[in-house]
């Protein structure tokens, strides 16, 4: 309990803009790192007076475009056997990417075109990655930063407010604080351990499938 304290503290003393857009950025390239963690926490610290809310949206919309433009200039340079020979490697691996998740992204952006990058930026299982086919299509790059700020801006708005918001419940949710924070550490270090599992099982039969 005291070590979550203790880490909790230190992540909200260090969070200002430049570390929100740092994080943000790193959130929108393929690094699986959640946005949910970084503007609703700058959030709350905005309703202390630490820092401007309206600041917190534009820092994160300014990193997750930073991450995005990553994506796109990576997959445009890569081209599209290198990226998908990269997401099945083990560094692939590593950072949870598999060849299938760049296929999803891919149809996605074949399906909706150019408004997938806006739309793909509020869908979960597509946002970090949509950038990749835009770049591999090579979209204009004007259209591809509108519709990334715009999406990502919208995104980081509805964590923002939420992360408001919560500062006013505060005298009712502090009572569970701790076992909020460690119900939340909990499930995602679940859900990353059964995406793992379940990406080695697919792994495995792909390869007795090509034997």
């Amino acid at each position: 309990m005291e070590i979550i304290n203790q880490v909790v503290d230190w992540y909200m003393a260090n969070l200002n803009y430049f570390t929100i857009a740092f994080l943000m950025t790193v959130e929108s390239s393929f690094i699986p790192f959640p946005s949910e963690v970084v503007i609703p926490f700058a959030a709350y610290k905005a309703a202390q007076g630490n820092l401007n809310v309206f600041g917190v949206v534009i820092a994160g919309t300014i990193g997750a475009l930073a991450g995005a433009l990553f994506n796109y200039y990576l997959a445009m340079y890569l081209g599209r056997p290198l990226v998908y020979k990269l997401a099945g490697s083990k560094a692939g691996r590593f950072l949870l990417l598999s060849e299938e998740k760049i296929g999803h992204a891919e149809s996605y952006f074949i399906k909706h075109g150019k408004s997938s990058t806006f739309i793909g930026r509020l869908v979960p299982a597509v946002r970090q990655l949509i950038s990749i086919p835009a770049g591999l299509a090579k979209m204009n790059l004007k259209d591809f930063i509108v519709y990334t700020m715009a999406g990502a801006g919208i995104w980081n708005i509805i964590l923002a407010a939420i992360g408001y918001y919560i500062y006013d419940l505060r005298d009712k949710i502090f009572p569970y604080v701790d076992d909020i924070l460690i119900a939340a550490g909990l499930i995602f270090v679940l859900y990353l351990s059964v995406k793992a599992i379940v990406q080695k099982k697919k792994q495995k039969k792909q390869i007795t499938g090509s034997d």
